[in-house]
């Protein structure tokens, strides 16, 4: 719970600083600063990515879990929800800034890969260095969002410290007992997931890589591990 608690702190701080200073925030700045921050979550996606023992569980559970996002097309139901809150909070309501802030930070600091791989690693491997980034970058957010539509932006520390300090809890209960191949090779399927989470933030590619769809990928390992155990077994 400590990293959700500093994403909490974050989220405050950057909707103070954004309040305060809010005539002097120039674009190039936040520009420069989410390419910094990009390649630093494009670091800790390819720590997590390496540290696999079996590559080939990577990558096909990397395939057949996009393959199955994209039959669902988790992003797009993700942006439908961001939709739907969006359309119901604010209905009645096109003028209220406190609302629109409260709204659009909410989704955009809930509804993410970062969140879930972030909350998995937090609470199975109590490791912190996604959430923490995750909490800086939504820190940074947050000053441009409170500049643009007010101290709503505070008030979505609130979803987060109950949507990820869940999804960690839940994490940490699941995780007790569970085979530690299985927990590293859903590490390592997360962090492939968070290096395309750092390339979108630098914009290298030329269409936004859809890593809603990828996640999936994270809990096909709970089946391959086991599975593949007992082919080597039945083989060797």
């Amino acid at each position: 719970m400590i990293a959700t608690l500093i994403n909490v702190v974050l989220i405050l701080l950057g909707t103070l600083l954004g309040l305060r200073f809010k005539h002097l925030i120039r674009p190039r700045f936040a520009s420069g600063i989410t390419f910094a921050l990009g390649l630093c979550v494009l670091g800790i996606g390819i720590s997590s990515m390496i540290a696999t023992a079996d590559t080939l569980c990577v990558i096909v559970c990397m395939v057949l879990g996009t393959l199955l996002g994209e039959a669902v097309d988790i992003e797009k139901r993700m942006d439908s929800v961001g939709g739907f809150l969006r359309s119901r909070l604010l209905r009645g309501e096109s003028n209220s800034r406190f609302v629109e802030g409260f709204v659009n930070a909410s989704v955009l600091f809930c509804v993410g890969a970062m969140a879930i791989n972030g909350s998995m690693e937090a609470g199975m491997n109590h490791n912190y260095d996604i959430l923490i980034s995750k909490a800086v970058i939504d820190g940074v957010t947050s000053i441009t969002f409170a500049a643009a539509m007010g101290v709503g932006v505070a008030f979505a520390a609130l979803p987060i410290l109950v949507y990820q300090g869940g999804l960690t809890l839940i994490f940490a209960l699941v995780g007790q007992g569970m085979d530690p191949a299985v927990v590293n090779e859903m590490s390592a399927v997360g962090g492939t997931i968070i290096v395309g989470i750092g390339l979108n933030m630098l914009g290298l590619p030329k269409e936004k890589l859809r890593v809603g769809n990828m996640l999936p990928a994270i809990f096909l390992p709970l089946a391959y591990v086991p599975l593949s155990q007992w082919l080597a077994g039945m083989l060797g």
